[in-house]
């Protein structure tokens, strides 16, 4: 039975990683995946979805207009799919996110989503709220903070390296501009805690 499934974590936790690992698993037993990505994504190469270790693949890409149920059925029509699978999917409408939805419910088809769940102000993502809300299975992929708990949170760096609290939710930047972190560093990172002085 087809699902929709969001694999969500933080910044550098091996989302693409895991994407393209999962798709290659249908592929090498001979089935084909269908792999999406933002269309203004362009860190490595227009089309790609790349994971940090060196592993990449193509990817047809969608912009905050297309119909991904749309996209999903006209590739159906080239022939069976075993998964779709969606990298940056928090960068998804709502709207997208219930198309996505509908292909699983009325085209048969699996879909799987990687992205964030929160923004670098810890608030979510309106694609990733949308994913919570309607997906059938939902999986955090783990990552730790420098003190080694559980990072759930991230900061922005501006140039100087300083946490920044203030800006568009979507901004494409490399491991420099953003840092994962565990709740209480966020905080500290952004001014909302202040640490307690270490013992003499």
């Amino acid at each position: 039975m087809a699902k929709l499934h969001f694999n969500y974590s933080t910044m550098n936790a091996g989302k693409s990683t895991l994407l393209l690992q999962a798709s290659y698993n249908y592929v090498e037993r001979g089935m084909e995946t269908y792999l999406l990505t933002a269309d203004f994504d362009h860190r490595s190469g227009e089309g790609q979805i790349a994971s940090r270790i060196g592993i990449s693949a193509p990817a047809d890409t969608y912009g905050p207009d297309d119909d991904l149920h749309a996209m999903i059925a006209a590739r159906l029509d080239d022939g069976a799919l075993a998964c779709v699978f969606v990298d940056e999917a928090q960068w998804l409408s709502r709207d997208q996110v219930w198309q996505l939805a509908r292909a699983v419910d009325d085209l048969g088809v699996p879909v799987m989503c990687y992205g964030l769940k929160v923004d670098f102000r810890g608030e979510l993502f309106p694609g990733s709220a949308a994913l919570l809300a309607l997906s059938d299975e939902i999986r955090e992929v783990r990552t730790i903070c420098h003190c080694g708990r559980k990072a759930t949170m991230v900061v922005r760096l501006d140039a100087e390296g300083r946490a920044v609290t203030e800006g568009p939710q979507v901004e494409v930047g490399g491991n420099d501009r953003y840092v994962s972190l565990c709740r209480r560093h966020f905080r500290e990172r952004i001014g909302d805690r202040v640490p307690p002085e270490m013992p003499v």
